[in-house]
């Protein structure tokens, strides 16, 4: 079909309707993706030790209580609770000392003398490097455990609504950013006489808005989100002075001011660049809005890179201005494909160099996309078994995968870019506007000079509408338009879900820290056991009848609650009762016990106890006291690796 024949595609009313429901399920999915990983933000440093530890049972009660921690932290006076069984504050409540030395990170809180033999909880939350909210809690018991009336939230830091709604807003920011930057740098590179397009200013606007509106709700969120999470703290003065004297809220802060000059550059290029019409000066202009331009887009891309993964871990001097580089080529590539799309639709003056150029930049930006992301994989990942047995690397994987579909879309939307002329449109428009002008209605001769005028500039703007209509319906029309129409569309929506799945990685765990922080407490514990632990172990009382087998199963072998059986069998292999059977556990590498067990007799040469309390994985030293008469009795023990 050639450009002038008659249309024969879609109604323009079937148009837009099958566009918004387009639109409609992507949205709908987008946040679908989001709602589906919004629960609490993965940590970005990691508890690795503490002193007591997790369910260790000390003799008598230390006098402070620390913490280690894979990263640095911030804390305030809250960020270390100790609770005692009753749900009391067992430490001083004042503001956690910094015990860290060289690359380790510790925290610590003082204890008060004389507290009694129970089970302590500790609960802790504080901000991660990367400006993410950490929370946790464990026990330990002083003498022996005990029962504990402490009922801690189940809502970790970061989650709930508020940190639902939060991470929309860190959604909305990431999309905002990319409309503004990349609908401008496409104005400025690829199609300039989009300046004086109200689709393109709108497109470019709205970003704008967007990414401003979500930089506040970020600031205003960011109390609650790291702390009590409530919508009400939100507007809490103190709260909020405490946020701008942290990393992420000077970020914040300094994103709001260079969107105050952001908002100085959309009005000199959509208003005196766009009605510049002498070349020399507006390529003069068009120098100065690219540097100027540049330089804000850039210091808002370095507001991420402060506050987020790059600014902490390994190689951070290089990892930021490599994020910065990464979110620039992201905005010029989808932000620019998003203009595109705006472009082919809503406007029918676009030519097919607009959309050449834009194919040049796309592909330097997918260059510096590979480059930059190639970097940061290896930073945040670093080994292959994190790249597939963490969250981060599984998202990275599914990220890397859509940015491959998103390349082969590109390769057939390459394809109908080399097939575009504007020659057809070209000749088709100006025989419409000459019919035009050969039918319009002329003004009358005898009109009063104040009226004839207006009626000119009336009958001008309906020509103008129609021309426009036309050359619009002719350029549809085009086969190949309406093909890369149709694959832009297709890029912009996988585009969409590649943006979600970005947003996600900012707020899971790194992979590479994710793996340090599990060998370290690995490192920590003995190797777990496979299954229920057995031993078996002779004795001889040195009595009548006083040799046999104590046989002994630990279900399920592992840290925590555990039945302990104990069956005892005779030299003739019968089951053999005895007057008394006592056993204890000890960790002696831990100095922990020995803790005493005392079971019950079930049947004749069966003993049993249930809920027995092991607080640590270790190489456990298991005791066991049997007596055969009044006088004759014996000790025996045999070490078991208990996980």
């Amino acid at each position: 079909m050639s450009a002038t024949a008659p249309y024969a595609g879609p109604s323009p009313i079937r148009r837009p309707v099958a566009a918004a429901a387009l639109l409609a399920a992507l949205v709908s999915l987008v946040f679908g993706l989001l709602l589906a990983g919004a629960g609490p933000a993965s940590a970005h440093a990691a508890l690795t030790g503490s002193d007591p530890q997790d369910g260790a049972v000390v003799d008598t009660a230390p006098k402070e209580v620390t913490l280690s921690f894979s990263e640095a932290i911030a804390v305030g006076d809250d960020s270390i609770r100790v609770l005692d069984p009753s749900g009391k504050r067992a430490d001083t409540e004042a503001e956690p000392r910094d015990l860290s030395e060289g690359s380790t990170v510790r925290y610590g809180v003082a204890l008060h003398s004389g507290l009694p033999d129970g089970t302590y909880t500790v609960a802790w939350q504080a901000i991660s490097a990367d400006s993410h909210p950490i929370s946790g809690a464990f026990t330990f018991s002083i003498g022996a455990p005990s029962e504990t009336t402490v009922a801690l939230s189940s809502q970790e830091a970061g989650g709930g609504p508020v940190g639902v709604v939060y991470d929309i807003a860190r959604y909305a920011a990431y999309g905002g950013f990319v409309l503004l930057v990349g609908g401008s740098a496409f104005v400025l590179i690829c199609w300039r006489g989009g300046a004086s397009a109200l689709p393109m200013q709108r497109l470019v606007v709205r970003g704008w808005l967007t990414l401003t509106a979500a930089t506040l709700v970020m600031l205003l969120l960011r109390n609650p989100y790291t702390g009590s999470g409530k919508f009400s703290d939100a507007f809490d003065l103190a709260g909020l002075q405490s946020v701008l004297d942290t990393k992420p809220g000077a970020a914040l802060v300094s994103r709001l001011l260079l969107l105050g000059a952001a908002a100085l550059f959309i009005a000199v290029l959509f208003g005196t660049y766009a009605r510049r019409e002498d070349e020399r000066e507006k390529k003069d202009l068009t120098f100065g809005l690219a540097v100027g331009g540049g330089v804000v887009a850039a210091g808002i891309a370095a507001t991420w890179a402060m506050s987020e993964h790059a600014s902490t871990g390994i190689q951070a001097s290089i990892a930021m201005p490599v994020d910065v580089a990464h979110l620039l080529a992201v905005a010029a590539w989808l932000g620019g494909l998003a203009s595109l799309l705006v472009a082919l639709y809503r406007t029918p003056d676009i030519g097919s160099a607009a959309v050449r150029r834009f194919s040049a930049v796309a592909f330097s930006s997918v260059v510096v996309l590979a480059a930059t992301g190639i970097y940061q994989s290896w930073r945040q990942v670093g080994s292959w078994s994190a790249l597939t047995g963490t969250r981060y690397g599984q998202l990275l994987i599914i990220k890397v995968a859509l940015i491959a579909v998103l390349l082969a879309v590109a390769w057939f939307s390459r394809r109908w870019t080399g097939r575009l002329t504007d020659t057809a449109v070209a000749s088709s428009g100006g025989k419409e506007e000459a019919a035009e002008e050969n039918t319009a209605p002329a003004a009358p001769d005898e009109a009063s000079d104040d009226v004839a005028p207006e009626r000119a500039a009336q009958l001008a703007r309906q020509r103008a509408v129609l021309t426009a209509t036309k050359k619009k319906r002719i350029r549809d029309a085009d086969p190949e338009r309406s093909g890369l129409r149709r694959s832009v569309l297709v890029e912009a929506a996988v585009a969409v879900v590649l943006l979600a799945v970005t947003t996600m990685l900012t707020s899971t765990e790194p992979g590479r820290t994710e793996e340090e922080a599990a060998g370290g407490a690995t490192a920590a514990t003995a190797p777990a056991a496979d299954g229920p632990v057995n031993l078996s172990m002779p004795f001889d009382t040195g009595g009548r009848n006083g040799k046999g087998t104590v046989r002994i199963d630990i279900d399920p072998g592992r840290t925590g609650s555990n039945d302990l059986h104990v069956w005892i069998d005779g030299s003739d292999g019968e089951p053999m009762d005895v007057p008394e059977l006592k056993l204890a556990l000890t960790l002696e590498s831990k100095d922990i016990g020995p803790l005493p067990v005392v079971p019950d007799r079930l049947a004749e040469g069966h003993w049993t106890a249930s809920g027995v309390q092991i607080p640590m994985a270790g190489d456990w030293k298991v005791d066991v006291t049997v007596r055969t008469s009044d006088i004759d009795q014996v000790t025996i023990d045999k070490n078991a690796k208990i996980g």
